[in-house]
């Protein structure tokens, strides 16, 4: 296994440098998140992005900590990302639930801290989103952003808020392009990051993917997230079978022409997307 990434940086906009490729551990139980983000780590992923619903900062802290400490490795090449829950959104309770990631991870600092889920019935982002920027001011959070996130939120955060977010990670896929969020992202200077980014696996079976990944001599998975790469999306594939995290993270010795783009574009469809719309994502 590599112990050098080769994925690509990003520069966000506080100034800090993100991988475009990392690794997420959605659904991965704490007792399993040790040994596949290990995994990641050892084939050469640098960005984990974990949460505190997924419950398994603590396993995802174990592995980032015996890393380090068998490789040498310094902290500053590592880029981690969490995430704050819908139940703990306010600013009280907003600094309150940072610490309790952070003692969980291990860290000193994250380089990422999201709001999972604006919930924009309870109205409470604004009111997290100082807290956020006491955090970053803190040195403790590198960079803050939000995760599915609608314009109309994102614009209210840009009016009344003091720093623009640095990421908007969405649910994004060849089904689901999300071009308006896109575009809304990259007029403010923020960063896309795509969730979902198979659509849970079932795009790994579409004629067309299957097509440009038999002409190229790859895996749908690895057609697919080239097309993230070059549309310029950060990605955060998940898997907990080697195999896969390693295949994932084995993008970079190729490019899809701009007929296979093309091609991979037109699946985009209203009907698409495979979570929960934002605006109906309001449980605390």
């Amino acid at each position: 296994m590599s112990t050098t990434s080769l994925a690509p940086t990003v520069t966000l906009n506080t100034g800090i440098s993100m991988p475009q490729l990392g690794f997420g551990v959605w659904q991965v139980p704490n007792d399993q998140a040790a040994e596949a983000v290990a995994h990641a780590l050892g084939a050469g992923y640098r960005s984990i992005d974990t949460a505190a619903i997924y419950g398994n900062e603590e396993g995802t802290g174990r592995a980032i900590a015996e890393f380090l400490k068998e490789t040498g490795t310094d902290r500053s090449e590592l880029f981690i990302t969490t995430k704050l829950w819908n139940s703990e959104q306010g600013y009280d309770k907003t600094l309150a639930a940072f610490d309790e990631s952070l003692a969980k991870l291990d860290l000193d600092y994250v380089d990422l801290y999201l709001i999972h889920w604006s919930t924009p019935e309870r109205n409470l982002y604004l009111d997290t989103w100082r807290a956020f920027e006491e955090i970053k001011a803190s040195g403790r959070a590198k960079a803050i952003g939000v995760s599915n996130f609608e314009p109309e939120h994102l614009q209210r955060i840009i009016d009344q808020g003091g720093t623009v977010p640095a990421v908007n990670q969405v649910e994004l896929h060849p089904r689901f392009s999300q071009r308006t969020v896109r575009e809304f992202n990259t007029a403010h200077g923020i960063h896309t990051e795509a969730w979902s980014p198979l659509a849970q696996g079932n795009l790994l079976e579409d004629a067309a993917v299957v097509k440009i990944a038999e002409s190229l001599g790859r895996t749908p998975a690895q057609v697919i997230l080239r097309w993230h790469l070059q549309l310029g999306n950060i990605v955060i594939p998940k898997s907990v079978t080697p195999e896969r995290i390693e295949s994932n993270f084995d993008v970079f010795g190729f490019e899809l022409s701009d007929a296979d783009m093309a091609a991979i574009d037109a699946l985009d469809s209203e009907s698409g997307r495979v979570g929960p719309h934002p605006n109906e994502m309001n449980v605390a």
